[in-house]
């Protein structure tokens, strides 16, 4: 009967020890590669670029507001053969950055009942030239509207990059956690699996013995039942693979944008555990105060507010618009050069407006000031909450770490304490009922271990996620 528990016990001791399979290096999918194939083909994160590509958009269209424009009219009354009046007005106005608008046009004006102001000799044949500039001296001179929505516009572009950075980082954490739960679930689904054989191999000898007269039939019941526990633990690790793998596989998508599935034969691999120090800390909360999406995104929104706040206050001036239009006829009606003249040729005015009790407008400046004050605020509360969050994570991951390494040395315990079963197997001093006891530490400690491992790796990605690294710092 000790030489069938010696067999036993070799089989369960090296059994338990190996917990890695050999495979081939290509059946491993690494994290890195992982990685890099949900940076470049997620559909979220090619959705997230997208942000940016609007915002150019949204820049090119503030800036159309400058551009160029060609416009006309041209007005025609006829009535028994009689030609009332035909006005025709061709301008071209050139708007720039600083506020002076120029602009040059054309005019042909005739007909019988044509209002004194649109005459035009015909000496001219009726035509005439003209070119001039509009310019604010008053509201509108520093800043207007048109250079408030590119001013504003730009940086909104800034604020969805920022924007992208965290959509991207959000899916990265995601997969990050997706990867390291298969990786638990894989390793889990492993390890039962070796427990199974291992224990269906104690079920037969202790059978065996039985048969032979060497061993209790209580014994072989007993055996039993484990062997039922461990082929049910077996069936939920395999359900937890499965379903760990298939939520990996949300991640995984080609070039060509068709979603990819993981394959059974494919496994992780485990990262070793690197300790931070206190540097590390230091270094995170230093960038994160500096680029953190979130905290770059009030900043701008608070850059954006200071433009609205201008436009306001630039509100508060009186509207007067200087206008003055040069005209002439430097050609005849035969197309000859005629000359430039520039004495008394010329169309001048002044546009004024200016509202008396300005409600409307300091009620604005009063509106932006509270935005202001808001934005400020919630900076400083965010902030306050993102250092947090990186002294609390970075906290689990250390702490995480010392426990991995004492789980690691509880492991070993276990397993020397199973060596010294051996030796009293050897002796007589041993039964099964305790092999069973260590068999059921040794596998939680395992299980254990596992799920530290994997919970170590989600706290360091989400450590980065926590001070907003681009690409969680990978």
């Amino acid at each position: 009967m000790r030489a069938i528990w010696i067999i036993i016990f070799a089989c369960f001791f090296y059994g338990v020890k190996a917990q890695s399979v050999s495979m081939d290096s290509s059946s491993i999918l690494k994290f890195d590669d992982f990685y890099a194939v949900v940076l470049a083909y997620h559909p979220i994160v090619q959705q997230a670029n997208l942000l940016t590509d609007q915002a150019i958009q949204e820049v090119r269209l503030a800036r159309g507001a400058f551009d160029p424009k060609l416009q006309g009219s041209w007005n025609q009354k006829r009535f028994s053969d009689t030609e009332y009046y035909n006005l025709l007005d061709v301008s071209l106005k050139i708007p720039v950055w600083f506020p002076v608008n120029p602009e040059v046009g054309f005019m042909q004006n005739r007909g019988a009942y044509l209002n004194p102001e649109n005459f035009i000799s015909d000496a001219t044949n009726n035509q005439q030239l003209y070119a001039g500039v509009s310019v604010p001296i008053g509201q509108g001179l520093f800043i207007d509207q048109r250079r408030a929505t590119v001013r504003q516009a730009l940086i909104f572009q800034d604020m969805a990059e920022a924007e992208q950075i965290k959509e991207i980082n959000k899916v990265l954490l995601t997969a990050a956690k997706d990867y390291w739960e298969w990786y638990y679930a894989y390793n889990n689904y492993i390890l039962m699996q070796q427990n199974i054989a291992i224990t269906q191999d104690i079920f037969n000898r202790t059978k065996m013995g039985f048969e032979y007269g060497e061993v209790a039939a209580i014994d072989t019941i007993q055996a039993k039942i484990t062997l039922l526990n461990r082929i049910t633990d077996f069936q939920q690790a395999n359900i937890d693979r499965i379903k760990a793998a298939l939520s990996l596989s949300n991640h995984l998508w080609s070039p060509e944008g068709l979603p990819l599935e993981l394959k059974d034969y494919i496994r992780p691999e485990a990262l070793p555990v690197t300790e931070l120090g206190d540097s590390v800390l230091l270094d995170l909360v230093t960038l994160a105060r500096a680029n953190h999406p979130e905290l770059q995104k009030l900043r701008l929104k608070n850059e954006a507010l200071i433009v609205e706040r201008s436009l306001a206050r630039e509100n508060l001036k009186p509207r007067i618009d200087l206008k003055y239009q040069f005209l002439d006829q430097p050609f005849t009606p035969e197309g000859e050069n005629n000359g430039w003249t520039f004495d008394n040729n010329y169309r001048v005015g002044i546009d004024f407006a200016f509202p008396i009790f300005l409600r409307k407008e300091r009620a604005k400046i009063g509106q932006t000031n509270l935005k202001i004050r808001d934005n400020n605020l919630e900076q400083d509360f965010v902030e306050r909450e993102i250092v947090n969050e990186i002294n609390a994570q970075y906290t689990a991951v250390v702490n995480t770490g010392a426990i991995l390494t004492q789980l690691d040395q509880m492991v070993t315990s276990y397993q020397q304490i199973l060596a010294a079963e051996r030796i009293n197997l050897e002796n007589g001093e041993s039964d099964l009922f305790k092999i069973n006891i260590q068999l059921e530490k040794l596998i939680e400690a395992q299980t254990k271990l596992l799920k530290l491992r994997a919970d170590y790796q989600k706290s360091v990605a989400t450590l980065y996620w926590s001070a907003g690294i681009q690409n969680l710092g990978y």
